[in-house]
């Protein structure tokens, strides 16, 4: 078991005046979100009508937990969304295997991501809705749970949350680091520079997802000590997802499709459909065989689409409905329905993966789609999947076709069709990327979990 007194305490790194200056943002920002709390709770409540928080398990957002703490040792994962979260998941496995008799508590925010993610925890991983970043829910939170350690996924620097765990002594990791363009500049400014030097300071381990990442953190003034790169945990998601197998509702969409030439679309955000319906539309001319399957980034967007479609006479199947590819002129399949789009990527063998095809947009994780051996093609609007777009064609130039262009992804898409050779070579490129870049991660995690948080015992 993991005592407190075996965990590492936080390193402290920043300069006298920068540090008094960071303490006095801090104050500054507890004391607003102190006086915003009766406000935040009014959005919650609101949110909670809405959908967007858990009917019953709401209070969890401000620290009422819905669990009992088992005695002994507890470490708590925390992660916002679905990505985060399922990047977290081979960790908590592996934590789960090695170390029994600790206790582990993950933490989401968004009720999708749990519904997800509850099929896939280990049993006995027990799991909560993250609190709200005001000094009342943390303190809540904290005296409830007594972590251990906390390790923080991705980007969640949350000011009371750390600086609370920091003065009672629980050591910080933050794991799978990253911070986009648009947060580095704003972190970097005059004000919020001392802030965030102060919360880096209270780690004590930082493993960002790539070397460039890795250099922000030291720009942002984290101490260079604490920042170990390992690799990027989104490309082992697969290899410790909990599968019970393809469904058969994935089985018989095979056999609609099994005649067909597929090809499906991925992650696809609003306004993203006009560009993959466009090219699918043109496809259509020399291929009147092919479908096109569409998973957009939130399910009410697929139920939308397909109105729209509908709407401008087009025949559409919508998957939440269970509706069928019966006839020639239904050549759209949406898919309305969350959790299900590593067993879709078996059903087409090319693979274009959204959040990259409109400015402003950062992409999303590739190598699920290489894992299931798709030939992948994404837009250039990646950000800070860019690291896994040039890992991915460094090591073999077809594991990924990149496009700027709809014209360049009809061309690409167009290309894939029409040559099965070449599609089986860029989809054999992919799955063996995928498998070489996903090797020893968990490993190289776990040391450094044992070295700065864990001590090895």
């Amino acid at each position: 078991t993991v005592k407190r007194k075996e965990l590492t305490s936080a390193p402290s790194y920043s300069g006298g005046g920068a540090m008094e200056l960071g303490v006095f943002v801090y104050r500054l920002y507890r004391a607003l979100t102190y006086g915003v709390s009766p406000l935040l709770h009014l959005h919650i409540q609101w949110r909670r009508l809405r959908g967007p928080e858990h009917c019953r398990r709401w209070p969890e957002r401000f620290g009422h937990p819905s669990a009992v703490r088992p005695p002994g040792s507890l470490v708590w994962f925390h992660a916002v969304s679905l990505g985060e979260g399922m990047a977290a998941i081979p960790v908590i496995r592996h934590c789960n295997e090695t170390k029994p008799d600790l206790t582990i508590l993950m933490t989401t925010t968004t009720v999708s991501a749990f519904e997800v993610i509850e099929n896939q925890l280990p049993v006995g991983v027990l799991h909560q809705f993250a609190p709200l970043d005001t000094p009342v829910a943390i303190d809540r939170f904290l005296g409830h749970w007594k972590p251990n350690a906390i390790v923080i996924m991705e980007n969640e620097l949350w000011p009371n949350l750390i600086m609370a765990a920091s003065g009672l002594l629980i050591p910080l990791a933050m794991l799978n680091a990253r911070m986009s363009t648009k947060s580095f500049k704003r972190w970097s400014s005059p004000l919020l520079l001392p802030l965030v030097s102060l919360l880096l300071s209270k780690f004590s381990l930082i493993a960002p997802l790539s070397t460039l990442q890795g250099l922000h953190f030291q720009l942002l003034h984290a101490p260079p000590f604490v920042i170990n790169y390992s690799g990027d945990l989104k490309y082992v998601v697969n290899k410790f997802r909990v599968s019970s197998g393809t469904s058969e509702s994935i089985r018989d969409l095979k056999v609609e499709l099994s005649e067909m030439k597929v090809w499906i679309a991925s992650s696809i955000h609003r306004g993203e459909e006009e560009v993959i319906l466009g090219v699918h539309n043109m496809l259509l001319e020399s291929h009147p065989d092919s479908v096109v399957i569409i998973v957009p980034r939130h399910p009410h967007h697929g139920q939308q689409i397909a109105h729209k479609l509908r709407k401008h006479g087009h025949s559409v199947a919508l998957r939440s409905q269970n509706e069928k590819l019966t006839s020639r002129k239904t050549n759209i399949y949406v898919v309305d329905t969350l959790g299900e789009l590593r067993e879709l990527y078996s059903v087409a063998p090319i693979a274009v993966i959204g959040g990259s095809f409109i400015p402003g947009l950062t992409g999303h994780n590739l190598s699920e789609a290489a894992a299931a051996g798709c030939a992948v093609i994404t837009g250039c609007h990646v950000g800070h999947f860019s690291h896994m777009v040039k890992a991915m064609q460094q090591s073999n130039p077809l594991s990924v076709t990149q496009v700027s262009t709809k014209l360049e992804l009809k061309e690409a898409v167009d290309l894939l069709l029409s040559n099965p050779e070449i599609l089986e070579t860029h989809q054999r490129a992919s799955k063996e990327v995928y498998e070489s870049l996903s090797s020893c991660i968990i490993t190289n995690i776990w040391n450094l979990l044992n070295l700065h948080i864990f001590r090895g015992k």
